[in-house]
């Protein structure tokens, strides 16, 4: 059997699909959590309705990149707005570069433009930093050590319509 990370089915382009909490595990405990279990990579809010998953998976239908998306205001917002928060996105290192995460990080914005858009926001691993910033996301704050992960930044978007469409604007 293949798994994350074993380099089988990379070929042709990811397919991008609203997915359940069970289908982002494995990935994201092997990308961003290899200290925990499966199960203890789990977040509170993974089986909360509200709670939106994303897949891309290569053409054998392996999960290869994965996000999970959330209405959380960030720390340094007060007061009324619509606001979601982006919680491990990780992809299969044999597809870092190929367009999976891109395709998940689109994903992500239409959601939260078909809800209206608003503010989307995440902490991102410092080595992430430029593939946020390629989507049109900002860094806000000063980089932290976040204990056994590493070290951290804010990073945000406003995703807005423009023209009868929507786009992400990180200042």
């Amino acid at each position: 059997m293949t798994g994350p990370g074993d380099g089988a089915g990379v070929t042709g382009e990811p397919r991008v699909r609203r997915c359940g909490p069970g289908d982002v595990l494995a990935l994201r405990q092997a990308v961003l959590r290899p200290h925990l279990t499966t199960e203890e990579a789990r977040f509170a809010t993974d089986s909360d309705p509200a709670t939106a998953h994303f897949c891309a998976e290569d053409n054998c239908g392996r999960v290869v990149s994965v996000a999970s998306l959330l209405n959380e205001r960030p720390p340094w917002q007060e007061g009324e707005g619509n606001a979601w928060r982006l919680r491990g996105m990780a992809t299969a290192p044999e597809w870092r570069g190929r367009g999976a995460g891109s395709a998940v990080l689109a994903a992500v914005f239409d959601y939260v433009a078909a809800s209206g858009g608003g503010l989307l926001w995440c902490n991102a691993r410092l080595s992430a930093v430029d593939f946020y910033t390629r989507a049109g996301m900002a860094t806000t704050g000063e980089p932290w050590e976040e204990p056994v992960i590493g070290p951290h930044i804010a990073m945000f978007t406003n995703i807005r319509k423009d023209k009868g469409r929507f786009v992400a604007q990180g200042t």
